[in-house]
């Protein structure tokens, strides 16, 4: 691996503990019946999807650090590759914690537009990944 892919992805595994720190502070909420979480039935699902995208699209990002290097795309698209696919876990999941930030939020705001900015990420950043390997 480059040093670039070897760095992201221990930025990357740095993020594991907080993910973890996550669903625990969940599984808090969730046991002691914290007000504003079991009782706000969109709260609770927009978190639960902020953990599970978390979780799933950070190892999902270390599984493609493995790759960049082995494409010949130029440094620059590496380069941003890099970057569009280790946004997704960043974003979208603060899309979906930020958009019911206070307890008594029953609708998104409009940060739950940053969902969509990570998932445009993802797919851009994928497409020419797996371009980049064919």
């Amino acid at each position: 691996m480059s040093p670039s892919s070897l760095s992201t992805a221990g930025v990357l595994l740095i993020t594991v503990p907080a993910v973890a720190f996550g669903g625990l502070s969940l599984l808090t909420f969730l046991m002691r019946n914290v007000p504003g979480y079991n009782d706000n039935p969109v709260r609770r699902s927009l978190w639960r999807a902020g953990h599970a995208h978390a979780g799933v699209l950070v190892l999902f990002s270390l599984v493609s650090m493995l790759y960049v290097d082995q494409t010949d795309l130029s440094d620059g698209l590496k380069s941003l590759v890099r970057v569009l696919i280790v946004a997704a876990p960043i974003l979208m999941p603060l899309g979906f914690f930020l958009s019911v930030v206070r307890p008594s939020d029953t609708k998104p705001s409009k940060l739950i537009g940053l969902t969509v900015v990570g998932g445009a990420a993802l797919a851009v950043g994928t497409l020419t990944l797996g371009i980049g390997l064919l």
